[in-house]
């Protein structure tokens, strides 16, 4: 179908489906905002829009809701699988996805209706070299590093999980102070190309809560790339075991690190709605 869509979330964190071979429009940044925008349009935290690989089954770019592309979505990329995997692309449960962020193996664990419910997905290995996050830190390892605000310091430690997260340790959690500093540490000068901000309060070895402000999409209920980054984070320092659970406002996510670095993730995701865009929207951006 022409101009069709998918709307989908993971624990709260919504994205929209296309594919670029049945939309009939450019998909420009005025109209990536417009289609996200909760008044004018759909509403969203971003797009995920299918493409050709040459590399995996199938390809993935992420829109944010600002314009900008991410190089990964922990969230986006299990949606994405169930998108795949419910309007038949993918032939198996199991099938690769290329991102800018790298190559993913997902995996559909459980499936309700003929319709997938728990999607488990591998997020590769986290780095945690500073020149490859980026940062530009004194340390070959962003680990522990006083950051200067203008009116507050804070410890982060830096992780790239396919894109580029500052987590940092809170005993309690503070949303309006993740709203007054997130977008600071977000677009501060140390970060060449932006970052996403987590403020975590560990509950036992086994368990974490995290608020979360996305990189060019601010505050969000959930995201599967930060919950991914904080458990690295911790495991570095030697504060939390090797499998994890994540609390976040929307929701739980199971992570797992190996020896190595590689991490998986597993976690819930629903179809919100499906439709087509109209021409009258189309419109308003063509």
């Amino acid at each position: 179908m022409q101009n069709f869509f998918v709307k989908s979330h993971g624990l709260g964190n919504d994205y929209i489906v296309l594919n670029q071979n049945d939309i009939q429009f450019e998909l420009t940044v005025e109209a990536i905002k417009k289609i996200c925008d909760v008044h004018y349009g759909i509403g969203s935290d971003g797009i995920l829009l299918k493409v050709p690989s040459y590399k995996a089954a199938f390809g993935l770019k992420i829109l944010n809701p600002d314009g900008s592309e991410a190089e990964k979505s922990g969230n986006g990329l299990r949606i994405f699988a169930k998108y795949l995997y419910d309007f038949k692309f993918a032939k198996s449960p199991c099938f690769t996805i290329e991102t800018p962020g790298g190559l993913v193996q997902a995996k559909i664990i459980e499936e309700s209706n003929g319709k997938a419910r728990i999607v488990k997905v591998d997020m590769g290995k986290a780095e945690f070299s500073s020149e490859n996050i980026p940062v530009k830190c004194d340390k070959e390892e962003c680990i522990d590093h006083l950051l200067n605000l203008e009116y507050r310091d804070y410890v982060i430690s830096c992780v790239s999980v396919g894109n580029p997260h500052c987590v940092i340790i809170k005993d309690n959690l503070d949303k309006n102070e993740l709203f007054t500093f997130g977008p600071q540490i977000e677009n501060n000068p140390v970060f060449p190309n932006r970052i996403n901000v987590q403020f975590a309060k560990i509950i036992s070895r086994d368990e974490v809560e995290i608020i979360i402000w996305e990189r060019g999409a601010g505050y969000t209920l959930a995201s599967g790339s930060s919950a991914c980054a904080v458990a690295a984070v911790l495991i570095k320092k030697e504060l939390v075991n090797s499998e994890l659970n994540i609390k976040m406002t929307g929701g739980n996510l199971k992570i797992e690190i190996d020896d190595n670095w590689n991490i998986a993730m597993t976690g819930e995701v629903k179809e919100i709605a499906c439709g087509t865009l109209s021409r009258e929207l189309i419109a308003d951006f063509s």
